[in-house]
């Protein structure tokens, strides 16, 4: 909740700007907790009547943010995906805007898919990309595209995100509640009020000179999907299905589905929390299941 993020997070530094590129269920979380502090923020979306949309930025529409929304930018997150290109739309469209601004920070938000498959075994930011899914080849390109651009940039790698609306009980409620067991298998997540509170987190040790390029966000308990469905289920009082075999389940998933399924690593978050010393508001999915059903409003 807002509210107990409010208590632990330190406010931007004074006169902060923060543009965030795709405004969406990520960016809209950040924007609430920045503005909480005072913070000036300026979200972007592809059509103006949008949730939380301040202007309108749509890359392929070539429709940019205004002149008075870029004004004095301090800090920048970039939300938006890559194009089928492996472009950057950002990168792409707005280059020699950034590079006229007065930016101490630049995040973006890629994936934890562009290390690929690591056989259940962890992960961390000095482990060599090895990206196998082309949507996590397309971000790995733009990543590197960031890496280049002379900007300020930290990229912030994040495995599954979910909040209240957007979580296992939603999956439960409309029937997307599958019981697939494939030995081993585990899926790291990321609670949104965490992905928020992680950023003003950096933010700030930025300003202090501590600007890791690469950093994690992910929880402590990387965990099967029949552990999260299960407890979700307990907080619902609802039956779940009985368990299938993945090798059956399988026949009837989509590609995509289908992807998530071929990999499989567990995502550290040391450098975020013993390193960096952010401390998560949602170490597990059982703290963050339990606050997805008190908030499921």
């Amino acid at each position: 909740m807002l509210k107990d993020l409010v208590n632990r997070c330190k406010p931007l530094p004074c006169d902060s700007k923060l543009l965030i590129l795709g405004g969406g269920f990520s960016g809209q979380h950040i924007a609430a907790l920045a503005r909480h502090f005072g913070t000036n923020v300026i979200c972007t979306r592809r059509k103006i009547d949008s949730k939380g949309s301040d202007c309108v930025f749509d890359s392929v529409s070539q429709i940019l943010p205004s002149q008075k929304a870029l004004n004095k930018v301090t800090h920048l997150l970039s939300c938006i995906p890559p194009d089928l290109n492996g472009e950057d739309p950002t990168l792409t469209s707005l280059k020699s805007q950034l590079n006229d601004m007065p930016l101490q920070w630049v995040g973006y938000l890629s994936t934890t898919g562009v290390y690929g498959d690591f056989q259940g075994k962890w992960v961390k930011e000095t482990d060599t990309p090895n990206p196998q899914q082309p949507r996590s080849k397309r971000r790995l390109a733009c990543e590197r595209s960031w890496e280049a651009s002379g900007l300020p940039i930290q990229i912030l790698r994040l495995p599954g995100i979910y909040g209240p609306g957007r979580s296992a009980i939603e999956n439960i409620k409309t029937g997307r509640n599958t019981m697939t067991d494939k030995p081993g298998q585990v899926f790291s997540r990321i609670h949104i009020d965490d992905i928020a509170g992680a950023i003003l987190h950096l933010i700030n040790l930025a300003t202090d000179g501590r600007r890791p390029k690469i950093v994690n966000l992910a929880d402590n308990l990387p965990s099967s999907n029949i552990e999260v469905m299960r407890y979700a289920a307990s907080l619902m009082g609802n039956s779940l299905p009985p368990i299938e075999p993945f090798d059956i389940a399988a026949q009837r998933m989509t590609p995509m589905a289908l992807s998530f399924w071929q990999e499989n690593r567990r995502v550290s978050n040391q450098m975020l929390c013993n390193e960096l010393g952010y401390s998560l508001l949602h170490p597990d999915y059982k703290s963050g299941l339990n606050d997805c059903w008190l908030n499921k409003g």
